[in-house]
């Protein structure tokens, strides 16, 4: 007598049988899609183009997974059952820090993109602000404004400053 596992285990088998035979046997062209079939027909090489505004995104992303691995690092005293309380209370303030440094940073950014129409990319360091601008040109009034416009949101005194990068 045949139970469901055998069962089922021919249903599966012939069906990978059947479909494998299938393929096997299809004409080459139907593999093709058509994008492979273009690049067949032109013969064309694929050119890359890389544009200066990758220096804000290479510098986000460094950011991002440094903030990412710290986090998780930071996680990983919360979830140690053997951490303090007072352990577990730090490593749960650096993370609402980091995070708050970071929706002010993207705050920062959409300020200078809004008044200035620059983009931009900016880094919090406790006491120290850096500002990197996408810019051909360094215009030290508009360093400034950047920095007297960072600095108003701060009572006190912070240590701001701006880098123009091509």
């Amino acid at each position: 007598m045949i139970n469901k596992k055998s069962l089922w285990f021919l249903t599966l088998f012939s069906l990978i049988l059947v479909l494998s035979i299938y393929y096997i046997t299809m004409p080459s062209e139907l593999l093709l899609t058509p994008t492979t079939q273009k690049k067949e027909e032109t013969k064309e090489e694929p050119t890359v183009s890389v544009e200066e505004s990758d220096i804000l995104v290479a510098l986000r992303v460094e950011a991002d997974e440094k903030m990412e691995k710290e986090i998780e690092d930071l996680q990983q005293v919360i979830a140690n059952k053997e951490s303090t309380t007072e352990d577990k209370n730090k490593a749960y303030e650096k993370i609402k820090s980091l995070n708050d440094n970071r929706s002010t940073e993207e705050k920062f950014e959409s300020q200078i993109k809004t008044t200035y129409n620059l983009d931009s990319f900016v880094k919090i360091n406790e006491n120290q602000i850096n500002v990197t601008i996408k810019s051909s040109e360094h215009n030290e009034s508009i360093a400034n404004n950047i920095m007297r416009t960072i600095q108003s949101n701060y009572e006190d005194s912070k240590y701001i400053t701006v880098k123009f990068k091509k």
